[in-house]
C-alpha cells in the first residue's frame, strides 16, 4: 500500500467505527499521527477527504469481489459469497456513517450509490449469465430485473428499521430472504449448490 491508502485506510476505519462527524480534520490527524501540513497536502477540506475515502473503500471492494471470483467453485457459490461479503461489510459501519455521507456529502454519497446501482448491479448480472451458460440458473429468468431484486433484497437486509438486529438473527434472515429466492431461480443442480452452500456454512 502506499502512504496514501495507508491514511485512507485508517481513517475509512475511524469512519466506519464513529461516524464521519464525531471527529474533525485535525483530531483525525493527530489520531493518525501525522503533521497538520501533510494533513492538507493530502486534502483540501473534510469533503474532499470523504471522497477520497470513499472511492479508496470501492476499490477494496472491487478487490473483494476478484478474489471471491477466483474462489467460488461456481455462479451459485460465488452469487452467495458476494451476498454475504455485502453484508458482513455493512454490518461493520456505524450507521451514523452512512447517514452523515447521505446528508453532509452529495458527491461522496453519489459515488456511492452509483458504485451500488451500476456496478454491483453489473457485476451481479455477469455472474447470473454465467450461471445460465454453465445451466445453474434457469434459461428464462429477466437478468436486468433479477439483479435489480437482489440488489432491493440486499437493502432491506441491512435496514434495521426492517429487521432489527436485537429481534431477528441475521443468518436467519439471510436464508429466508436468498436461499429460497436463489433456489428459485435455479435449475436443479443449481438449486442443490445453494443448499449445499447454506448447509455448509451453517446458514
Amino acid at each position: 500500500m502506499t502512504f496514501l491508502e495507508t491514511i485512507l485506510g485508517e481513517i475509512l476505519r475511524i469512519f466506519k467505527q464513529y461516524g464521519i462527524e464525531a471527529n474533525s480534520e485535525d483530531e483525525i490527524a493527530r489520531m493518525l499521527d501525522i503533521r497538520q501540513s501533510t494533513f492538507r497536502e493530502l486534502f483540501a477540506n473534510k469533503a474532499d477527504m470523504v471522497k477520497q475515502v470513499v472511492e479508496f473503500d470501492i476499490e477494496q471492494q472491487k478487490k473483494e469481489q476478484a478474489d471471491i471470483h477466483e474462489k467460488a467453485a461456481n455462479p451459485v457459490e460465488e452469487m452467495m459469497l458476494l451476498l454475504t461479503n455485502g453484508i458482513k461489510r455493512m454490518h461493520e459501519i456505524n450507521p451514523v456513517m452512512i447517514q452523515e455521507m447521505n446528508q453532509s456529502y452529495p458527491q461522496a454519497w453519489a459515488i456511492s450509490m452509483d458504485y451500488l446501482s451500476n456496478h454491483s448491479q453489473h457485476l451481479n448480472a455477469e455472474v447470473l449469465n454465467r450461471g445460465i451458460l454453465s445451466g445453474y440458473f434457469r434459461k428464462d429468468i429477466n437478468i436486468q430485473l433479477v439483479t435489480k431484486i437482489l440488489l432491493e433484497q440486499f437493502h432491506m437486509l441491512i435496514n434495521p428499521a426492517v429487521f432489527p438486529p436485537e429481534r431477528y438473527n441475521l443468518a436467519e434472515v439471510f436464508r429466508s430472504v436468498y436461499l429460497y429466492y436463489v433456489r428459485g431461480i435455479c435449475t436443479e443442480t443449481g438449486g442443490k449448490l445453494a443448499e449445499e452452500y447454506f448447509s455448509k456454512n451453517n446458514l
